[in-house]
């Protein structure tokens, strides 16, 4: 992790890492990967939509030729 813990905030982590059956560097490593993975999905849902494509030609035509006379 790129800031440093203070000792409160590591105990913690500690406890949570032996919780999980990991260690400490290991837990850490998932929690980081869990936030990027979490941040992607923000973004991912804050991108608008993709614009439907013009049906081809022949998806136009089969289209024409289901419709009622």
């Amino acid at each position: 992790m790129t800031k440093q813990m203070s000792e409160g905030q590591r105990a913690y982590e500690v406890r949570r890492a032996a919780k999980a059956g990991v260690s400490l560097d290991k837990h850490l490593a998932q929690k980081e990967r869990e936030r990027v993975k979490e941040e992607r999905a923000r973004e991912e849902a804050a991108k608008p939509p993709p614009v439907p494509k013009k049906p081809g030609f022949f998806a136009r035509l089969l289209e024409k030729a289901q419709k009622p006379l």
